[in-house]
């Protein structure tokens, strides 16, 4: 199991104790990646959020499977959850697929419904759990997976300056834009001011207003300044 995000720890911890004749392993970085496969030969690698590119080498020698949480192949590409709030999407699918040189592009598992309510990381642990049960249906059914069809839709990953809060659009907008980046390890929602620097998350939305949480930095010294 790999996963470069710490809520899916836990998740891992059930799932790894859920029989005796099987042995699982957790890494969180490629190197440690790397370095199990230098020790083990694993039936299957799950990916969860995985923040590297898997060497070409890895992908050939193992069953690499990640997971996306899009309706693939639309949507193929960087930052699903945000692209998908950004366009208005109020649900989504998460899709288990083979991993290629191709990213997102390899043939499907399994596909599960998900809902885009609430913020960031309650989404997030929400797909974390399906991902819990389809990683569970493959290792006891192991499908072959099946080829994509479909015309190809391309997502990008968001860059960090991208959080800005926007100056136009409804309060809905400003809403979902919030909530869409408010996850452990995400840049929030922003805003500078002068020296400081407003960062948004908790956001609730009433017919007429926004209540939100607000931290202020002084900007010197921000990684991405």
């Amino acid at each position: 199991m790999a996963s470069s995000k710490p809520w899916h720890y836990e998740g891992f911890t059930k799932i790894a104790a859920r029989k005796e004749n099987e042995i699982w392993r957790y890494v969180s970085t490629l190197d440690e990646l790397q370095s199990c496969l230098m020790q083990v030969l694993p039936r299957y690698i799950f990916f969860l959020h995985w923040s590297w590119f898997v060497p070409a080498a890895v992908l050939k020698a193992n069953e690499c499977v990640c997971f996306h949480m899009t309706d693939v192949p639309y949507g193929r590409g960087g930052s699903p959850l945000q692209n998908l709030i950004l366009r208005g999407k109020t649900e989504t699918i998460v899709t288990a697929l083979r991993m290629t040189e191709e990213l997102d592009a390899g043939p499907v598992y399994v596909k599960k419904p998900l809902a885009l309510n609430g913020r960031a990381e309650e989404i997030y642990l929400r797909a974390g759990e399906l991902c819990w049960e389809m990683i569970a249906s493959i290792i006891e059914t192991e499908p072959i997976p099946q080829p994509q069809t479909g015309k190809v839709t391309q997502f990008f990953r968001r860059k960090p300056e991208q959080s800005v809060l926007p100056e136009t659009g409804s309060l809905q907008d400003i809403h979902n834009f919030i909530r869409m980046l408010d996850a452990p390890t995400y840049p929030p929602a922003f805003l500078d001011y002068g020296d400081f620097r407003l960062e948004f998350s908790r956001a609730d939305r009433t017919k007429k207003e926004i209540h939100a949480r607000v931290v202020i930095r002084q900007k010197k010294g921000l990684v991405d300044e």
